[in-house]
């Protein structure tokens, strides 16, 4: 039988202490919901009603199931739809982020983060979406629909939350009349162990963390007219991890028609991790666990615990894989993906939705957080970081980015050649081959307002473009300083993704015209204090970085 879930007979007050125990026990309610604002809102869904918060006019709703179950029998599963319910069920609380940390690990130091700070508890059953609207169903008679901005949020395909603070849907739905749906979904060892070698029953669990998503969006698609919500006009953006996502929907049949828009922010996923390293790392997984392959249907009786430290023990006994990207991760398995995102070409699937994409100029410094020796490189520290990168072309790319950026630190260097060559080449080449399918527009952007937090000295970082996209500077002034120019860059950036999302073009009133990007100009939205067109704005450094990476 489905659970029942009674209504809360609460007066406000007695809803701010309930919305306070959650807060102390790890759980995230809106923070600036007051006793004056609460009022409770009921919502339809397809699997029963639920009650959100109206917050000063944008309805929200937490925690709401989209699959059921992973554990046990399911763990390594295809989602399954959720069970049914009967009465109202509380969606007050944001739901459990995926399992992501090392049981046998310390708590890890405070870092500067979007996707995982002060995130809810971590639990197995993580197949939960929150949505932001300001309105549910339309009234009778009327025929009003707004644009979807479904979140797919960062953390490589190993860690991060939807329900990440930084991220609040509320602003965005707000200013843009637009429905914001973020997501959790099985992340790393959990949603990408591919165990397809040892057993057919185990084909798909290579992927099963993207066809969580997958199964999202089928929600969606299903429910979010009742949230004031067209399934119709469904816009899939991350940043990051949640990029790479975003990309490798776009490569996947069973999501085409689910999404209608792309948007792409730092984490050009040009390929995915090569199935033999997927193989090979789930040999060493139920190596650690003493598991025949034989008996590969013993991992769905052990505890999450166990298996978590197992895939630790695994990564640190490969210090070369990048835990957040090769170490459990999507793979071109032939079916489900049929082919990398874009290699040796973009993916003909989903090519009539239009992209936005781009990352910022200095993306690397966020990753040196907490190594205050790589914002104080002498000339020989920056040789040799780049080096490590770049190998025998090290010295001549040198050379071309001290030519250009007369001036620059040895740090300055470092940074933009590290970017570039993570982020921004592989950016530019997937704008180049997905406009040449010819079948939608790509807009390309490339962000370089530099922050003043931080003393400055981050300059553009990885994450730089959520506070923006989200209008949520002020919530996330650790990373913008929340300043009068952090505000002002905001109104023209949050407009613009949100023009996109209503009409698969990103131009505004408040930004020069954006053309579409095609390979004979490049034209660049630059943006920043005062942004501009640009055509193949870093056209040295682009050369040099697509000989680097073989591209063409």
């Amino acid at each position: 039988m489905p659970p029942t879930f009674q209504a809360f007979p609460y007066t406000r007050r007695d809803f701010l202490k309930h919305v306070s125990a959650f807060t102390v026990s790890g759980g995230i309610f809106l923070q600036t919901l007051n006793a004056q604002d609460a009022q409770f809102v009921v919502a339809q869904t397809a699997f029963g009603k639920i009650r959100g918060v109206d917050n000063n006019g944008i309805k929200t709703f937490k925690g709401i199931p989209y699959g059921g179950s992973t554990s046990g029998a399911n763990r390594f599963m295809p989602p399954a739809e959720p069970a049914d319910w009967s009465g109202v069920r509380d969606a007050l609380a944001y739901g459990h982020s995926a399992p992501q940390h090392d049981p046998t690990a310390p708590p890890a130091s405070d870092v500067l983060t979007v996707s995982g700070e002060n995130l809810p508890a971590e639990g197995e059953d993580c197949l939960v979406l929150n949505i932001w609207t300001p309105s549910v169903a339309p009234a009778p008679g009327s025929d009003r629909k707004r644009p979807v901005m479904f979140w797919c949020h960062g953390g490589g395909f190993a860690t991060g939350s939807g329900s990440a603070s930084g991220t609040d849907g509320t602003n965005l739905a707000r200013r843009g009349d637009v429905v914001v749906v973020s997501i959790n979904h099985r992340l790393n060892v959990l949603g990408f162990a591919n165990l397809s070698e040892f057993s057919r029953d185990f084909a798909a669990s290579g992927e099963a963390g993207m066809l969580d998503i997958v199964q999202a969006l089928k929600w969606v698609r299903a429910n979010i007219v009742q949230f004031g919500g067209d399934p119709n006009l469904v816009t899939v953006f991350g940043q990051s991890g949640g990029a790479r996502k975003v990309e490798t929907l776009l490569a996947m049949p069973a999501a085409k028609g689910l999404f209608h828009r792309a948007i792409v922010e730092s984490g050009a996923a040009v390929t995915l991790v090569d199935r033999d390293v997927a193989v090979h790392n789930a040999q060493q997984l139920l190596a650690k666990l003493s598991i025949d392959p034989k008996n590969v249907r013993e991992l769905q009786k052990l505890p999450v615990e166990k298996i978590m430290a197992a895939y630790f023990a695994v990564l640190k006994d490969n210090p070369s894989i990048d835990p957040s990207l090769a170490g459990f991760s999507p793979t071109v398995d032939g079916k489900i993906v049929p082919q990398h995102p874009f290699s040796p070409k973009a993916s003909p699937i989903s090519a009539d939705v239009p992209m936005m994409i781009g990352c910022t100029r200095t993306e690397m410094t966020l990753f040196s957080i907490n190594d205050p020796s790589a914002f104080s490189q002498t000339d020989e520290d920056m040789r040799k970081r780049v080096g490590n990168i770049l190998g025998d072309r090290a010295t001549a790319i040198i050379d071309l980015y001290e030519k250009l950026n007369p001036g620059a630190s040895p740090s300055d260097i470092y940074f933009l050649i590290a970017s570039d060559y993570r982020y921004g080449a592989p950016t530019m080449i997937a704008a180049q081959r997905r406009a040449a399918l010819g079948k939608a527009p790509v807009f390309l952007y490339y962000f370089t307002w530099e922050t003043p937090a931080q003393g400055g000295r981050l300059k553009t970082p990885h994450t730089m473009e959520i506070p923006f996209a989200f209008d949520n500077v002020k919530i996330f002034e650790r990373l913008t300083g929340g300043g009068a120019d952090a505000m002002a860059l905001a109104d023209k950036v949050s407009d613009a993704w949100i023009a996109f999302a209503r009409t698969g073009d990103p131009n505004t009133p408040k930004l020069p015209h954006w053309p579409a990007y095609d390979a004979k100009d490049r034209a660049t939205m630059v943006i920043n204090n005062v942004s501009k067109v640009v055509n193949d704005p870093v056209r040295e450094q682009r050369l040099a970085m697509f000989q680097a990476w073989n591209f063409s």
